[in-house]
C-alpha cells in the first residue's frame, strides 16, 4: 500500500471544479492508475482519498495498493512550475501498529444511519455533532481503537462537517462530510489496518472514509 500527498492550488478553476464536485475528484483520482491497475479495491486494499483544507493549504491525500501517476492533476489543479506531491510506502507503518499504542488521527466520514419510511428503507445523515460522534463511537470494533478515556472520557471532536450535494449520472447525490480530529489507542492491530487500507462507512468513493493516524507528542 502506499500513501500519497498532494498539495492543491486553490487559485485555478480546475481545482475549485474538482473541489466542488466529489464526483469528479473521483474520476480524477482513479485517473492516476492504469486502467488494468484502477480497481477500487484489492486483497491488499482499496483506493480511498481525503481533501484536508486549512487556511494555508489544500492538500489532497490518497491511499492506494500501487503508486499514482498524479501529472494530470498536477496540470489541472497544481502548480505549473513545481512537482507538489509525493508518495511513500505505507506498509512500514502499518507494520508498526501494535495494541496499546496511542495515535493522533483524522478522519473524514459519511455517518448515516438507515431508516424506515412507508416500508422503504433510508440512508439518513446525522447532522448534529452528537449524533456524528456517537456513529464514530460505535465503529470502534471496526476501527480497531479507542477513542474513549478512563480519564478524559470521549477523546475526538468533529472538526469539519458540511453537506455536498453534486450530481453523478444525472441523479442528484447528497453526502454529509464530517471530519474527525481527536487521538486514539490501539485494541486490535489487524482491525485498524484493515481500516486504514479500506475505509470506514459510506461513500468511500467520494473523499469519505479515509483514517490517517500520526504520532502524538
Amino acid at each position: 500500500m502506499y500513501l500519497s500527498r498532494m498539495y492543491l492550488n486553490p487559485q485555478r478553476r480546475q481545482t475549485r471544479e474538482l473541489l466542488a464536485s466529489p464526483q469528479k475528484m473521483h474520476a480524477a483520482v482513479l485517473a492516476s492508475f492504469p486502467p488494468d491497475a484502477a480497481a477500487e479495491s484489492s486483497d491488499e486494499g482499496r483506493v480511498l482519498w481525503r481533501i484536508d483544507q486549512t487556511m494555508e493549504t489544500t492538500a489532497l491525500y490518497v491511499v492506494s495498493p500501487t503508486v499514482p501517476s498524479l501529472e494530470h492533476l498536477q496540470e489541472q489543479a497544481g502548480w505549473s512550475q513545481e512537482r507538489s506531491w509525493q508518495s511513500s510506502d505505507y506498509t512500514p507503518m502499518l507494520n508498526r501498529i501494535v495494541k496499546g499504542q496511542r495515535y493522533a488521527f483524522r478522519l473524514t466520514a459519511n455517518p448515516v444511519r438507515t431508516v424506515t419510511e412507508e416500508g422503504v428503507k433510508r440512508r439518513k445523515a446525522h447532522v448534529s455533532s452528537a449524533h456524528q460522534l456517537e456513529w464514530l463511537e460505535q465503529r470502534q470494533d471496526q476501527l480497531g481503537a479507542s477513542i474513549n478515556s478512563e480519564t478524559d472520557g470521549l477523546t475526538a471532536s468533529v472538526s469539519r462537517s458540511s453537506r455536498l450535494v453534486f450530481n453523478r449520472k444525472g441523479r442528484k447525490v447528497t453526502i454529509q462530510q464530517v471530519t474527525f480530529d481527536g487521538s486514539l489507542e490501539v485494541t486490535a492491530a489487524d482491525q485498524l489496518r484493515s481500516a486504514l487500507t479500506n475505509g470506514i462507512g459510506k461513500a468511500r468513493g467520494y473523499g469519505c472514509g479515509l483514517l490517517t493516524l500520526a504520532p502524538l507528542e
